[in-house]
């Protein structure tokens, strides 16, 4: 059995190139969002995004400023000494420290920094080079699925389970930022349904609600949940779909709010709480002679009436069988008591115990 525990209710922080290639920066997220997280009393993961950029990017597109995703490859590249001193900071604020390798180097710089759980990107999901580079590492995996079709999704996780490789699976929408009506939260049943062995989790990057897909989706059953991260410095402007530690604080306070709601597992039936217990008692009715009755007599339905309200030592409609007989006589319209019948609840000490406790006190 693969041990699924390391994702449940791991929350993914991605900083992305937040750090502009600046490590003073990058430091300042982590510490910042750190101090939500413990604040919230939550299992968090701080996520960097590692690239080889010698390799990743074409020695001959390297100066193509005009292509926004080799640009900002390069205009936030750092070393791995840096890499190494973030990894050192996250782990020195009791989160996990995580990483999404976009090439095979950067897979080896993963295992050498000793990053526990490793992230594949959506756009990598069938970069099958890269990913047995990554099932060899043998570390947990989470993917995203944004813009994947149904066969690499399948192929994917059937590579991982040969592998038993823990792997978790992001229902995510891979458009930045994305509008409620684009979030598609139906997708987590699905992916539940089809993939019964792994845990689903849901990475968003939604711009203008932290609370209600959360909701959603922890009552789906989703487990890790992933945003991008940024913070307010340095003047440089905050992208849509990243999250300000503020409005990351409001996201943990609505997962603690679901999981509340929610409840116990939906494995079993849930055990109601005594106050519960105590208010249904309330309205159940009691067990009332109809007429007077004497000791000895075998007690019928004619003889009794039901009605509310039911008092403490009176039996219930629960309790109430054909064929009990009386231990002393009974007058009209005053409640049958446990002690009053010969009865199978009172040789029960538990039982005993809950019908003397249960309804109001007797009336004198």
């Amino acid at each position: 059995m693969i041990d699924r525990d390391i994702f449940e209710e791991l929350f993914v922080l991605e900083l992305a190139n937040n750090h502009w290639g600046r490590v003073e920066r990058g430091l300042k997220i982590i510490n910042d969002f750190a101090q939500v997280v413990r604040f919230n009393n939550v299992r968090a993961a701080l996520k960097l995004q590692f690239r080889d950029v010698n390799t990743f990017v074409h020695k001959a597109f390297r100066n193509r400023t005009d292509i926004r995703y080799i640009k900002k490859t390069i205009d936030t590249r750092l070393t791995d000494d840096d890499f190494a001193l973030l990894v050192k900071t996250i782990r020195s604020t009791s989160c996990t420290p995580m990483a999404t390798p976009f090439d095979e180097r950067s897979v080896d710089l993963c295992v050498d920094l000793g990053i526990p759980i490793l992230k594949i990107a959506s756009s990598d999901l069938n970069d099958w080079l890269l990913l047995e580079k990554i099932a060899k590492t043998k570390k947990p995996c989470i993917v995203s699925t944004g813009g994947s079709s149904l066969k690499d999704l399948d192929d994917l996780v059937t590579f991982f389970q040969n592998r038993s490789i823990p792997l978790a699976i992001n229902h995510c929408v891979s458009i930045y930022p994305s509008e409620d009506r684009e979030l598609e939260m139906n997708q987590i049943d699905y992916l539940k349904n089809r993939y019964p062995n792994q845990t689903i989790g849901f990475s968003t990057h939604e711009c203008g609600d932290w609370m209600t897909s959360m909701l959603i989706a922890y009552a789906k059953g989703a487990r890790t949940f992933e945003r991008h991260i940024d913070i307010e410095a340095d003047g440089i402007p905050v992208s849509p779909y990243c999250s300000l530690p503020e409005q990351v604080d409001t996201w943990f306070k609505a997962f603690h709010k679901a999981k509340e709601m929610c409840g116990a597992s939906g494995t079993q039936k849930r055990m109601p709480p005594q106050k519960e217990i105590a208010y249904l008692d309330s309205l159940v009715r009691g067990v009332y002679a109809k007429r007077d009755l004497p000791e000895g007599h075998i007690l019928s339905d004619e003889d009794v009436y039901l009605a509310i309200p039911l008092q403490q030592g009176q039996i219930s409609c629960r309790e109430l069988m054909r064929g009990e007989v009386l231990r002393s006589p009974i007058a009209k319209d005053v409640p049958v008591m446990m002690d009053a019948i010969e009865s199978p609840y009172s040789s029960i000490p538990s039982l005993r115990q809950l019908i003397y406790k249960r309804g109001l006190p007797p009336q004198p």
